[in-house]
């Protein structure tokens, strides 16, 4: 496994998976999928920074723009909604991902609070995406596809 984090420049790789869910007010679950994947071929982005001036507004355009970037390079795209945020941005880069072919893994927190709607409006677009109640089955999705 290969990892990159936010800024890090990166070159595109066949196997690359974004790491997109909740950063602020929540746990580290990046870390913790980065343990789950350690044992596979795959490059992982993760946009969450252990050192991030939130109050710089430089900071947050090249974060923004770093995302952009690595989303659209990415081979696929991880969502991970934990219960302890909505996640506004996160929901609208499902919504946007969910309307093209880009390979697509998708999980909720039980407690999740839009969890009814995450799993019913990506079911109407993208029904071949099985959503996922933890970290562990959302990483044996990857692991079956790696």
């Amino acid at each position: 496994m290969k990892y990159i984090e936010a800024p890090n420049d990166w070159h595109y790789v066949d196997e690359s998976v974004f790491l997109a869910g909740g950063i602020t007010g929540c746990p580290d679950w990046q870390q913790e999928m980065v343990r789950l994947l350690s044992d596979t071929g795959l490059s992982l982005l993760n946009p969450r920074r252990k050192n991030f001036s939130i109050g710089n507004p430089d900071a947050a355009q090249a974060q923004i723009t770093w995302e952009h970037e690595a989303l659209r390079k990415a081979s696929s795209i991880l969502f991970w909604f934990p219960c302890e945020t909505l996640c506004p941005i996160v929901l609208y880069e499902l919504g946007a991902w969910s309307m093209t072919r880009k390979l697509l893994y998708v999980g909720v927190h039980p407690e999740y609070t839009r969890s009814q709607d995450v799993k019913i409006q990506t079911g109407l677009v993208r029904p071949e995406i099985r959503i996922a109640c933890s970290l562990e089955e959302l990483a044996e999705q990857i692991k079956e596809r790696d």
